[in-house]
């Protein structure tokens, strides 16, 4: 099935993820249905939009979407289950959080995780679709300001800078500090700072 074909259902979930690249921190997921026909302007992959217009769409998409569903995985889940079944189960949670079902899903990528309806991966899907451009934008604040809460919590990190990717900056912390509690112990750089400190996980 074609992804233009969700026009002929009334209830279409998007699905996206924030946070898969970083070295700290949870990833998080969004599925939302919007309104037919969509309601918002200016939608499109979160990261392309500065964070003024982000927080304008987060809080329009939390008034005026039908529902909206946040799911995530944290750094100890990513280290178990590696980050990729680590985001699908983030989108998982996401959609169960909907509280509504969907006629089908689509979701931003290559792969789609198990879920009720029946769910179609779309390349560039958060430039292509609203419903996705939307879950985008949840995620993404979502991730972020989780991140500025352990800004808050470890100040040595910078968090609120990178919000846990690796910049220089952040690289520099972690070369300094050695692992926070939020670090991502199974991704190379942060094993390699562990050992440096002599951290044992």
């Amino acid at each position: 099935m074609d992804y233009f074909e969700h026009f002929a259902f009334e209830t279409v979930a998007g699905l996206d993820e924030a946070g898969r690249g970083p070295l700290a921190g949870p990833v998080v997921a969004a599925a939302v249905i919007l309104p037919q026909p969509e309601l918002f302007t200016g939608l499109t992959d979160s990261k392309k939009l500065s964070e003024k217009k982000r927080n304008q769409l987060f809080e329009q998409i939390m008034r005026g979407a039908v529902a909206v569903g946040v799911g995530m995985c944290s750094h100890r889940e990513i280290d178990e289950l590696n980050i990729l079944k680590a985001t699908f189960v983030a989108m998982q949670r996401a959609y169960a959080d909907l509280g509504l079902a969907a006629e089908c899903a689509y979701v931003d990528g290559n792969f789609v995780p198990e879920i009720p309806p029946p769910a179609i991966a779309v390349i560039k899907g958060d430039e292509k679709l609203e419903c996705i451009s939307a879950a985008s934008v949840i995620a993404k604040v979502t991730r972020d300001r989780l991140m500025l809460d352990y800004a808050a919590q470890y100040p040595e990190y910078c968090f609120e800078k990178h919000k846990g990717y690796g910049t220089k900056l952040h690289m520099e912390c972690l070369h300094k500090h050695g692992p926070s509690p939020i670090h991502r112990y199974s991704f190379s750089p942060v094993r390699k700072a562990a050992q440096r400190h002599a951290i044992v996980t």
